[in-house]
C-alpha cells in the first residue's frame, strides 16, 4: 500500500457502465412491494450528504408515486452511525428497513470495535460516489492551496469535519502527511453542521462533500480551492456568477496529492427476500431517471457510478480492505 504522501485513492478503479432506467416495475419486482412505511435510515446528523440525499428520494417517492407506501426518513447518527448500521444488522428478515452508506460503513467499525459489519446487511444499490472539497471562507485571504498550505505551516489551522476518525478526519490526516501542516481537527455531528461553523468562523477550514456547501458557495460566503479527485468535476454549468463544478482545480493539479471518493449506497437487513431487493433496486433505478434526481447530481457534483448485486460487493469488499489499511496508516483503527 503506498504512503498516503505518495497518493491515497479510495474511488472504484473503473466506473460502471450506465444502467437501463426501467418505467415500470418488472415482473420479479412486482412479486413483492412494501406492505407498511419503509424506515429508511440515515447514519449521520441532519443536513449532510446523506441525509440531503435520502429526503430527496423520500420526495421523489412520494410526489411520483413510485410505491404504495411512505418512506420515512430517520437519523440515527449515534456512536458515529453504529446506532444505524446495529439496528439494520439487528431488523434480519425485515424488508421495510433501508440505510444508506457512507464511508462510516468501514470507519465505524475500523475506529471503534463495533461490532457490525458491510456482511452483517444485504447490499442493494450503489447509488453514486461522493466528492470531497478542501473549502475556506471567502474572505480568508488564501485563495489557493498553495497559501492554505503556507498558512498551515506557519499557524496551527483549525479544520472542521464530520465525526473523530472518520472520512473527513482521514483526509485532514492524509494532508498533513503529504506536506508537513499541522491542523487542530474539530469534529461536529454532521456536514450541514460543519458547513455552517466555516461560514461562522468557527473554524478555518473543512472538506465538505459539495452538496453540504454549495448553497453556502453561491451565497459568497465559502470557497472552493481543490476536489480530491482524480480529474476535475465534470458539471459546467455555473455554480456562481463566475464559476462552476468544473473550475475547481484538482487537489493534485494544485501541489497537494490526496485522493478520496465515497460511497452513497443503500443495504437492507440480513436474510431479506431475492424480491424486496429487487424491489428497491427497480424503484431506485425509476428515482434515478427522474428530473429532480438529476438536478442533485448536477447540484452536488456526484460521480454517477452505480452498481448492484457482485460487482457492488465486491466494490464495497476492497474498499473495506483499503479503508482498514490507510486508517492503521494514520493510527485509527481500534485498539
Amino acid at each position: 500500500m503506498p504512503t498516503v504522501a505518495r497518493r491515497i485513492v479510495f474511488a472504484a478503479a473503473f466506473a460502471s457502465a450506465a444502467v437501463a432506467v426501467p418505467t415500470a416495475p418488472t415482473s420479479a419486482q412486482a412479486t413483492w412491494e412494501p406492505t407498511r412505511p419503509v424506515q429508511f435510515l440515515v447514519p449521520a446528523g441532519t443536513g449532510g450528504g446523506a441525509d440531503q440525499m435520502a429526503r430527496t428520494i423520500q420526495g421523489i417517492v412520494s410526489k411520483h408515486e413510485l410505491m404504495r407506501q411512505p418512506i420515512v426518513v430517520t437519523n440515527k447518527g449515534g456512536g458515529a452511525g453504529a446506532e444505524a448500521f446495529l439496528e439494520v444488522k439487528n431488523s434480519r428478515g425485515n424488508p421495510h428497513v433501508l440505510v444508506i452508506t457512507l464511508s462510516n460503513l468501514f470507519t465505524t467499525p475500523l475506529a471503534t470495535g463495533v461490532p457490525v459489519s458491510w456482511r452483517d446487511m444485504t447490499p442493494v444499490k450503489m447509488l453514486a460516489l461522493d466528492e470531497f472539497v478542501l473549502w475556506v471562507h471567502a474572505e480568508s485571504p488564501w485563495h489557493t492551496v498553495s497559501d492554505f498550505i503556507g498558512a498551515a505551516k506557519s499557524q496551527r489551522l483549525r479544520m472542521g469535519g464530520t465525526g473523530s476518525r472518520q472520512e473527513d478526519h482521514i483526509i485532514t490526516a492524509a494532508i498533513t502527511r503529504a506536506t508537513g501542516a499541522q491542523f487542530t481537527y474539530v469534529p461536529f455531528r454532521g456536514g450541514g453542521e460543519v458547513a455552517t461553523q466555516l461560514v461562522g468562523r468557527h473554524v478555518d477550514a473543512t472538506v465538505n462533500n459539495p452538496i453540504e456547501a454549495v448553497a453556502h458557495w453561491r451565497a459568497g460566503t465559502l470557497r472552493p480551492l481543490c476536489v480530491f479527485d482524480s480529474q476535475r468535476l465534470p458539471v459546467t454549468e455555473k455554480m456562481t456568477a463566475t464559476m462552476a463544478w468544473s473550475d475547481i482545480p484538482t487537489c493534485k493539479e494544485a501541489g497537494l496529492d490526496v485522493e478520496y471518493l465515497m460511497l452513497r449506497g443503500i443495504f437492507m437487513p440480513p436474510g431479506v427476500p431475492e424480491a424486496a431487493v429487487a424491489f428497491y433496486i427497480g424503484l431506485l433505478d425509476r428515482v434515478r431517471a427522474t428530473p429532480e434526481w438529476q438536478e442533485l447530481m448536477r447540484n452536488g457534483a456526484f460521480n454517477t457510478t452505480t452498481m448492484i448485486g457482485a460487482d457492488y460487493a465486491r466494490w464495497v469488499e476492497r474498499e473495506e480492505e483499503r479503508h482498514r489499511s490507510l486508517m492503521a496508516e494514520a493510527g485509527f483503527l481500534a485498539r
